[in-house]
């Protein structure tokens, strides 16, 4: 005879098929780790249609503080070079430098900042706020040759190198019609100034790279969803890692239910010692028993001491006789005391005239009342 080992021949490994859906617990361990299902080109997509509606409404203040620095700068060169016979030192050359690229920067400044807030909101809409440095620490695994070459054959390469495809295609294609059903106007531009020309062709361009920017946010819209389905693929979990993780988050369930025995074990034997100061023991008659106590100076209402059921309840009874303890056959009473009642708590109020009734009797017979 052969042993088979079927483990090794699961779709995934001895752990088996990754067939569960991931856990919160899994989900927040990939976050800390910093997976997370994100589509770059929606964040890159979002950026491109920010960058062409701003130079569309900005783009004749943008050109008119840049003429205007443009014609300043070139309007202090004679000045600087009379006062210095015609030479122009290297120090004086390098702050009027200076000072003509710090004034493009307040210029351009907003656009910048308008750009990193929508880079900043795009992937904080995607996957919310969580800064770790995980992702930036070294692994050793990274360095293998062999996972390498499965990142490069593999199906996220090949949806990669679709998707590049894909952008090219489509853009080329916008661009195509675009300038095809603008001939006529590309050929006005022989015949206007310069100026003229300029703003003429920033407009087309400003336009056809908004329609661009759309066709690329059709495209993102298609990548943060099979993102998010890769990833939750990704993420699937087997059997066994539900149990281990199971175990790791709430304790070994045999552990646990050893725990539960000692203590239950514990419970009856305090249960039993408590049992002596019992007044009376209410049987159902064989699978249930509950001990009463009635102490005045211990609490108002009947207290139950004990209860068991089938084999405990044979040993109250044993030890019920063994004390010389009453013990009284009263079925619905039994079921209803064992069942509603825990130990060590007092009787409820609508128990009361039943309980009396029963411990009446045993007082009675003792010669107590």
């Amino acid at each position: 005879m052969m042993e088979l080992r079927l483990q090794f021949f699961a779709k995934d490994g001895p752990g088996g098929e990754k067939t569960e859906e991931p856990t919160a617990k899994r989900l927040d361990d990939a976050r800390k780790e910093g997976q997370v299902a994100k589509s770059r080109e929606v964040t890159n997509a979002l950026s491109l249609i920010a960058l062409f509606l701003i130079l569309k409404i900005f783009v004749g203040f943008i050109g008119n503080e840049l003429l205007e620095l443009f014609c300043g700068m070139y309007s202090k060169i004679p000045e600087v070079f009379v006062m210095w016979n015609g030479t122009v030192p290297a120090g004086d050359l390098t702050v009027l430098l200076r000072n003509s690229l710090v004034s493009i920067l307040i210029v351009l400044a907003p656009f910048f900042l308008i750009g990193f807030l929508v880079a900043f909101v795009g992937d904080y809409v995607q996957v919310k706020w969580k800064f770790t440095t995980k992702p930036l620490q070294p692994k050793l695994n990274k360095m293998n040759p062999i996972s390498g070459m499965k990142k490069i054959i593999s199906l996220n390469s090949l949806m990669e190198l679709i998707k590049a495809l894909l952008k090219i295609g489509l853009i080329a294609y916008v661009v195509y019609t675009t300038i095809r059903n603008q001939y006529n106007v590309i050929y006005l531009l022989f015949q206007m100034q310069l100026w003229q020309g300029v703003l003429l062709a920033g407009t087309m361009a400003i336009d056809l790279g908004l329609k661009c920017s759309f066709v690329y946010m059709l495209i993102a819209a298609i990548d943060f969803i099979y993102q998010k389905r890769k990833f939750r693929k990704d993420q699937m979990m087997t059997k066994q890692e539900i149990k281990e993780e199971f175990k790791q988050s709430e304790g070994d369930p045999q552990i646990k239910g050893k725990i539960r025995q000692k203590m239950r074990e514990a419970s009856q034997r305090r249960m039993m010692q408590d049992l002596p100061k019992a007044d009376v023991v209410i049987t159902n008659p064989t699978h249930l028993a509950v001990a009463i106590q009635y102490d005045k100076e211990v609490a108002e209402a009947p207290i139950v001491l004990a209860k068991g059921q089938d084999y405990m309840a044979q040993k109250i009874k044993e030890a019920a006789k063994e004390h010389k303890i009453e013990i009284v056959e009263n079925k619905p009473l039994a079921r209803m005391l064992y069942h509603n009642v825990e130990i060590g708590q007092q009787i409820p109020p609508e128990l009361y005239q039943a309980v009396a009734e029963v411990l009446a009797m045993v007082y009675q017979a003792q010669g107590k009342i």
